[in-house]
């Protein structure tokens, strides 16, 4: 156990100083080097001081914005641990050091020092890029003694500037490429999305920014775009169940003003299933009947619903099962078929296919082709696009540009697309519009100022 009260010290002075107490005052450098590097980049430089929030803005500024978050948790989380063990430190101190408890708070204490170094690296590896520096810098970002050095280099000297700065990004996610809306029809979906944002950690982010689109009565449409490019976000400011400053308007019905009415025309079957294992796929219909269709419908014409949605996704037979006893393929269509059961003009989608094989999910998305061809508008996310792209009519094309803000990068037929982005396949598509960091070839800026100066003409 003295090996975690040795700790205990260390771990307080590594949360709030980076450092060991004897080097508290290579700890001030280091915090006054990285108030400056923040400066730089556009932010406030007391959120150096900090422990949590420090090491988030220097991944922020970094670049790894991803890792500081999975650092700041850590901290914050180590702080807890911390605290607990000050307050119960009589009680540790009388353990043996063999004992579990001694031997598992050793454990974690050496697990989350280790995590702590690891993404520390990769910020400070981020770092290096975003300034244009050398490895070899890494030499002296790595030990806490040293770590003010190259921090007060980069902060004091105008030799070092970073290649992005947060006003940059601020621009950047203003500048509209699309500044025409979409024409409102009296029939389809009009999307005009201005822009979708949210506060997260003292800076306001732009998620979703210029959607300009009408989706015609009978088209199947896939929703395109790598990680982190807003598909989901755009399909829950659609539906209207995140608004956005937007305006949505399905077979000339605003969905934002006239959310509680539109809520029957409007389908959404999210990727997970929630369905009651002990019912029967009928009940289970049934049930979603009487949740999804208006109050007025009389039990006679529920019931002919109930069949006719267990007819459309080829139910039928099964309607007598219990859902547990079902397939995977099965339960899927279930899924779907409860949220369909309302009728809805607008269907969403979002991965339906998850963890069918080729056939399953092929068979699943002839179904879907199905509705569309009864004058439906439906939306699908699919992790497979290429298995059954013939089965669409349109694709969406969300990409991130480089102020990390989801974006319009493409829409129209699926054949115009292979042409607008010299692909042959929807998975060169998306690598087209990726990041480099994720394999793809970093050319969302230039894809969505080409579609935006293509919808402005």
């Amino acid at each position: 156990m003295k090996v975690t009260l040795t700790l205990l010290e260390d771990l307080f002075a590594e949360l709030m100083f980076g450092t060991s107490f004897p080097f508290v005052p290579f700890w001030i450098l280091y915090v006054v080097g990285l108030w400056k590097v923040l400066e730089k980049s556009g932010q406030k430089g007391w959120h150096s001081v900090p422990p949590a929030l420090r090491d988030y803005k220097l991944a922020y500024v970094a670049g790894r914005e991803g890792d500081g978050r999975v650092l700041m948790i850590i901290d914050i989380l180590e702080i807890i641990y911390f605290a607990l063990l000050s307050l119960f430190v009589d009680f540790v101190a009388i353990l043996s050091e063999e004992s579990v408890i001694s031997i598992t708070l050793d454990i974690a204490t050496y697990a989350a020092f280790f995590m702590q170094w690891v993404y520390r690296i990769r910020i400070f590896n981020g770092l290096i890029e975003v300034y244009g520096l050398k490895k070899k810098w890494m030499i002296l970002f790595i030990f806490p003694v040293t770590r003010w050095i190259p921090m007060m280099m980069l902060g004091f000297s105008k030799k070092y500037q970073p290649q992005f700065t947060e006003e940059d990004l601020h621009e950047a996610a203003l500048k509209s490429y699309s500044e025409k809306d979409a024409v409102v029809m009296e029939k389809g979906l009009t999307v005009n999305l201005k822009k979708r944002e949210v506060t997260e950690l003292f800076q306001k982010k732009t998620l979703l920014r210029d959607i300009h689109l009408y989706i015609q009565p009978g088209h199947m449409v896939l929703l395109l775009g790598g990680s982190g490019a807003g598909k989901t976000t755009f399909l829950n400011a659609v539906n209207g169940y995140e608004k956005a400053d937007a305006s949505v308007v399905l077979n000339g019905t605003d969905v934002y003003k006239q959310y509680k009415s539109m809520q029957y025309e409007v389908g959404y079957v999210p990727q997970s299933e929630l369905i009651r294992a002990k019912d029967t796929v009928y009940h289970t219909l049934d049930d979603s009947a009487l949740l999804r269709l208006p109050s007025n419908v009389n039990a006679q014409d529920r019931a002919e619903r109930v069949n006719s949605v267990l007819d459309t996704f080829g139910l039928t037979r099964a309607k007598n099962n219990l859902v547990e006893k079902m397939s995977g393929g099965q339960k899927k269509r279930l899924s779907i078929a409860m949220e369909y059961i309302s009728n809805p003009s607008l269907f969403i989608l979002d991965e339906p296919d998850s963890g069918l094989d080729g056939v399953m999910a092929r068979s699943l998305m002839t179904h879907l082709r199905s509705i569309a061809d009864q004058g439906k508008i439906v939306i699908v996310i699919t992790h497979t696009p290429d298995r059954v792209a013939d089965l669409f009519d349109d694709v969406i094309v969300l990409a991130r540009d480089s102020a990390k803000t989801g974006r319009l990068a493409f829409f129209g037929s699926i054949k115009d697309s292979y042409k607008f982005f010299k692909a042959k396949t929807m998975e060169e598509i998306v690598l087209t519009v990726n990041s480099k960091d994720e394999g793809g070839k970093g050319l969302a800026d230039d894809y969505i100022k080409a579609f935006g100066e293509v919808s402005n003409g």
